[in-house]
């Protein structure tokens, strides 16, 4: 796989084996390969989530051999700039196109309208189409597990996040960080710094050290694509953890753990279902039981009685017996979210525009 900018726009021929029948809605003919194309609005580097994106495609290299080619175009901002080039990537033949941002989405939706023969998967997202699925990590299984690790080592009370943008996906994981910490002391605060950017390291860094300043003793970052929150958090002493791969080497000492995610499981058979021409749009919101998110990497220095707890529930998450937004909850307004013994369904989640109580930070407006 060959990693690309608009600069740069060369595609690789992957590797996959497949003997099946192309399904109808290809147009290539059925010794022509199929090509994939993932866009992604940062650099990718060696971690974070442009990093997951691209690592999930490797098992469909190993899979299809020389039936499909891979094309991985990084550094892509959102807006027109985004919907031409994913345009174009199509109109040059391409017929699986993964959008990897939740600002691609109205231009993706409008490549998928136009042109049925193509399968489009866009990231965060909540629209759908007959070949157009939205998709995203329920992060916040993992977030509530690391919120009750967070609260057991905070000496002051006070934790933070550096967050890229309000979006429900990484509002959720906020909120189930919040409550996992409630979950083993209720009185936790939580301050959140969003940077409106998913690549910024400068201004990620000057987050998390005002966090630090506010005497956040453990902090989240949410999203971001790149190691400063967890290396000035290293530099700091402060515990640390992050979303989609490991960044534990930035943080030897004081890393947290990490909300991992494997987005191979959900591309295979998407691929797969595009091949055999069964591809049907649905809402793929993905979480433990689906095998794309896992917590990886857990510190040490987490209290061994503590452990034996996060496990415990880890086990309820991953056979469905517990949900982090499980009542009572309260909003930050202080009005009812989840009534006691219910829980929030799957829809009710993806469309959160509020925070728990104990966040103290209001949303943007």
């Amino acid at each position: 796989m060959t990693k690309l900018t608009r600069r740069n726009l060369m595609t690789v021929a992957a590797a996959t084996g497949l003997a099946g029948v192309l399904g109808s809605r290809l147009a290539f003919a059925a010794d022509q390969p199929l090509g994939i194309t993932l866009v992604v609005p940062s650099p990718i580097g060696d971690v974070g989530w442009g990093h997951a994106l691209a690592a999930g495609l490797e098992p469909i290299k190993a899979a299809y051999g020389d039936k499909v080619k891979i094309t991985v175009l990084e550094n892509i901002a959102e807006g027109p700039d985004a919907d031409r080039i994913m345009t174009k990537t199509v109109a040059d033949g391409n017929k699986f196109l993964i959008a990897g941002s939740f600002g691609y989405q109205n231009g993706a939706l409008q490549i998928a309208r136009r042109d049925p023969s193509v399968t489009v998967l866009h990231a965060s997202g909540f629209q759908v189409a007959p070949n157009f699925s939205p998709f995203a990590a329920k992060y916040f299984q993992g977030t509530y597990l690391l919120g009750m690790a967070a609260a057991a080592l905070s000496k002051t009370g006070k934790l933070g996040s550096v967050s890229a943008f309000a979006i429900p996906e990484l509002i959720t994981s906020i909120n189930a960080f919040t409550l996992g910490a409630q979950a083993v002391k209720p009185d936790i605060e939580v301050s959140v710094v969003w940077v409106n950017s998913w690549f910024d390291p400068a201004k990620e860094q000057e987050a998390a050290k005002a966090l630090i300043a506010q005497k956040c003793d453990v902090i989240f970052s949410n999203a971001q694509d790149t190691p400063s929150v967890i290396s000035a958090c290293e530099d700091a002493g402060v515990y640390a953890f992050n979303l989609n791969s490991s960044m534990k080497k930035y943080a030897p000492k004081t890393y947290l753990g990490c909300v991992s995610t494997d987005w191979s499981p959900f591309f295979k058979a998407s691929v797969d279902a595009h091949l055999a021409g069964t591809f049907k749009g649905a809402n793929a919101f993905l979480g433990v039981a689906d095998k794309v998110v896992e917590v990886v990497d857990w510190s040490a220095d987490i209290p061994a009685d503590v452990m034996v707890k996060i496990k415990e529930v880890e086990a309820k998450i991953a056979d469905g017996s517990f949900s982090p937004f499980t009542g009572p909850i309260t909003k930050a307004d202080g009005s009812e979210a989840v009534a006691s013994g219910a829980s929030m369904a799957d829809p009710e989640i993806i469309a959160m525009n509020w925070h728990v109580k104990g966040v103290s930070t209001p949303l943007p407006k």
